[in-house]
């Protein structure tokens, strides 16, 4: 996994001062490491008869979508508000300075069914805590949350009230 880290940049100062982004765009760009990286995920649920990949805007698409096509599940959009056309349920989730909001097409999940969410970076949690809310609020059996990138020292996991984590690569 050690190479696939290296595929990631870091960007100091972005998106302010203080801050090291994790650039993954680096690591998409290449062939061989998005395969890698989205082969190593898939894997781990391969076995798992995963009905659903939920991916969060706007990266987690890119992951969850791949890893849906792997698994030959089907793919659920977790948005801001306003971008999905039809009725929907919302969240609304602390971030550091604030509130923000997630929604979910209130079809998008039948109770039971078996969810895997997936998003490109687990920080402090709160925008996995939303997701998790969402699928839960549509009684989907979430199988586990899964991440390209996480950012250990940031504790995001611990929001997730026991729910199974993992992340291919830790900072």
């Amino acid at each position: 996994m050690d190479s696939l880290k290296q595929m990631i940049r870091d960007i100091p100062d972005f998106p302010k001062k203080g801050i090291v982004f994790k650039d993954i765009t680096t690591l998409l760009s290449d062939k061989r490491g998005f395969a890698k990286a989205i082969d190593t995920l898939a894997n781990r649920y391969i076995d798992q008869k995963i009905d659903l990949v939920v991916g969060i805007e706007s990266r987690g698409f890119v992951i969850g979508s791949a890893l849906a096509y792997r698994l030959g599940a089907g793919v659920i959009l977790v948005r801001k508000p306003g971008k999905l056309p039809y009725k929907t349920h919302k969240t609304v989730y602390e971030l550091e300075y604030g509130t923000d909001q997630l929604e979910i097409h209130q079809d998008a999940i039948a109770p039971g069914q078996q969810v895997l969410i997936a998003d490109d970076l687990i920080a402090t949690g709160g925008t996995i805590k939303a997701a998790v809310d969402l699928v839960e609020k549509l009684q989907g059996n979430i199988v586990e949350c899964a991440f390209l990138v996480e950012l250990a020292f940031l504790k995001g996991r611990e929001k997730l009230d026991g729910y199974p984590v993992f992340s291919l690569l830790q900072f």
